[in-house]
């Protein structure tokens, strides 16, 4: 236990978070010329109010996970936050030079769901669609829970869980195309290869280098 805390100041990396939470706003603030990538799939979706629930679970969901990382394996932790900024920076990049939009359907009726998607429609904007962060984060935590060592049968069992209800859901609330999303996990996908896999980040403790390699 006094050995992992320690180690609380990697906590901090979490600070880069309202830093892409800013640039996210800046660009979901600038309605260029912007393509939708709607497919006949995505017409069938139908809209379900309900699955703002896990959409806007995944603020904890993210950070929670995250946390639950660092207590757990900080290698872990740290390769997947490295896969975040990594992914969440593209995603900028793919903002700035192809914007894209979803129109959002016209909300009608009242209810706790209703009105919680009125929340995120007034706060976010309907541009930043391709890849989605929602479903690129949630993917990357999922990822990175499979390396979680001795993981607890709950955690094992509840984040691919989670994390697909939370990817769906963009979906459902109608915040993103199933291109937004197959686009995002295949990013995920690439870079979670290269940090995991590949590349090695050197940590320095009291001089000894220790190596992010599973």
């Amino acid at each position: 236990m006094g050995a992992k805390f320690k180690k609380i100041h990697y906590l901090l990396l979490l600070l880069v978070f309202p830093i892409l939470g800013l640039v996210y706003k800046i660009l979901n603030n600038h309605p260029r010329d912007a393509q939708i990538l709607s497919t006949k799939f995505d017409a069938s979706i139908p809209f379900i109010s309900i699955f703002i629930v896990p959409y806007i679970f995944w603020y904890v969901f993210i950070l929670g996970y995250l946390i639950y990382f660092w207590y757990k394996d900080s290698t872990v932790y740290l390769k997947t936050l490295t896969v975040i900024v990594i992914g969440e920076l593209a995603c900028f990049v793919v903002y700035f030079f192809f914007q894209t939009t979803v129109p959002r359907p016209v909300l009608s009726g009242d209810g706790i769901f209703i009105d919680l998607v009125r929340m995120i429609y007034s706060h976010d904007q309907p541009y930043n669609a391709f890849p989605s962060i929602h479903v690129l984060t949630t993917f990357a935590i999922i990822l990175g829970n499979l390396n979680i060592r001795k993981n607890h049968p709950f955690h094992s069992l509840f984040v691919p869980v989670m994390g697909s209800l939370i990817i769906i859901s963009t979906l459902f609330v109608k915040q993103h195309y199933i291109l937004d999303m197959f686009g995002s996990m295949f990013l995920t996908s690439f870079i979670y290869g290269i940090v995991f896999e590949l590349y090695q980040v050197p940590i320095s403790e009291k001089s000894k280098t220790v190596y992010l390699k599973d």
